[in-house]
């Protein structure tokens, strides 16, 4: 069900409103801060009603809501599960660490999704977004256990699942990545013939072209 989206606004300003001023947590307060900043909200988006798209899909934004809620909680748990893992790794007397570079298809597309995505692998220890190629939609992703690549991959995936709803995208959370076609396989430390400074010149390069060397 599509419906006008200023009205919707409108009363989404009159809920921040009821928090921002901060008024007694009592019926008729809470009641008279919404319905004054109703007023006021539904006025504003009326205004400015031609900066955003006429409708919205109701029904959708449920969903994406949902979606947005499950994306933070799941993150929680990924950044709580990652602390535990990297403290671990440290820790050990062996400290087993594989750290390696692995490139990921994406399937989002729109660039919130695509950075939200990154910055989460980021924040998320033991991972870090290298670089992303935009020609082939491919994050390289720096991570201590990159040779498990699953290890890396399957958190990703997850997120990206929720991404995909949170900002209605074209490919579903059932849909397999695209082919991988002209996706440049990051240098590792198995590489025959391969220094330390060249393996640190090819992580640079990533997503570019080769330069003969």
């Amino acid at each position: 069900m599509k419906v006008r989206k200023w009205p919707v606004v409108g009363v989404l300003l009159a809920v921040l409103w009821v928090f921002v001023r901060g008024a007694p947590l009592t019926p008729a307060d809470l009641a008279s801060s919404f319905l004054s900043g109703l007023v006021v909200g539904l006025g504003v988006a009326f205004t400015f009603r031609r900066l955003y798209l006429p409708t919205v899909d109701v029904g959708h934004a449920v969903q994406g809501v949902f979606a947005g809620t499950l994306y933070l909680l799941l993150f929680l748990k990924e950044i709580i599960a990652a602390n535990l893992d990297v403290a671990y790794r440290v820790l050990h007397p062996s400290m087993p660490i594989e750290p390696d570079v692995v490139a990921i298809q994406l399937r989002v597309q729109h660039d919130a999704a695509i950075t939200s995505l990154a910055n989460s692998i980021t924040l998320t220890p033991g991972t870090l977004t290298m670089d992303h190629d935009p020609e082939t939609n491919t994050l390289y992703v720096h991570g201590i256990i990159g040779r498990r690549r699953e290890a890396v991959v399957g958190p990703i995936r997850r997120w990206e699942d929720l991404l995909l709803v949170v900002f209605d995208e074209e490919m579903d959370p059932e849909d397999e990545p695209p082919a991988p076609e002209g996706v440049r396989e990051p240098a590792t430390a198995d590489d025959a013939g391969s220094s330390p400074d060249e393996l640190r010149r090819g992580s640079a390069r990533l997503g570019g072209e080769d330069d003969g060397r």
